[in-house]
């Protein structure tokens, strides 16, 4: 089984940390090469500030989008597009984002399934999300899936599989709310590509000592198992 790709969100509650670009230095210390934030928390010159930081230390620029409204999606997505991103993930106007992102070299995750709510909740029945995911997957620009799983009131871990199952040529990025060692193992195990995990982390959740450091390490532990 291939390890999942885990992806250090600067964010909490969904929503970039006033110190994140203090915590890059942390993080590439820490051997981390995919780092992320959401488009909320702080003003776009402060992103600017941050993506080039995380360029610097070697690692993939991820923006997540978690705008509630159409107009301000794709606000967020011109501002990904501004910032040079390597990866857009979420929302949900997807026709809409696909002409913003055409001929630029983002890579492009939009949320399957009904997304409502900030801190975002997944809504639907298993049918509904998976047959949006094959939708979505079937479109020439979506290059994969950000799928909120564990927003999802449910059985996380047969969803996750089950979309992953029906988008086989699609890579699934889940993210929120992967705050303990056993769903990011059951994500690794459902065949996941990949995995965020943000507040979890600044919060000292994990059994490790309550250092970005060692929290990080704790994960990095959990994907050297597969």
């Amino acid at each position: 089984m291939t390890p999942p790709e885990f992806i250090f969100m600067l964010t909490r509650h969904d929503r970039t940390v006033e110190n994140a670009v203090d915590l890059v230095e942390t993080a590439r210390e820490a051997g981390v090469r995919h780092i992320g934030f959401k488009d909320i928390g702080l003003p776009f010159t402060a992103l600017q500030t941050l993506a080039n930081a995380i360029r610097g230390a070697g690692a993939k620029t991820y923006l997540e989008v978690v705008s509630l409204d159409r107009d301000s999606e794709l606000r967020s997505i011109r501002a990904g597009i501004a910032l040079g991103v390597d990866y857009l993930l979420g929302g949900t106007h997807v026709d809409d984002a696909l002409r913003l992102l055409e001929g630029t070299k983002i890579w492009y995750y939009p949320f399957p399934g009904r997304v409502s709510g900030h801190p975002s909740i997944l809504e639907g029945t298993k049918t509904e999300i998976i047959r949006s995911a094959v939708d979505l997957a079937s479109r020439p620009g979506v290059h994969g899936l950000d799928l909120l799983a564990y927003r999802f009131e449910g059985n996380v871990p047969d969803l996750i599989r089950r979309v992953c199952a029906a988008v086989p040529n699609k890579p699934v990025i889940v993210a929120g709310s992967l705050d303990r060692a056993e769903r990011i193992r059951a994500t690794a195990s459902a065949g996941a590509a990949g995995f965020t995990v943000g507040t979890a982390l600044l919060d000292g959740t994990f059994p490790a000592s309550p250092a970005l450091a060692q929290q990080i390490g704790y994960v990095q532990t959990i994907i050297r198992q597969f």
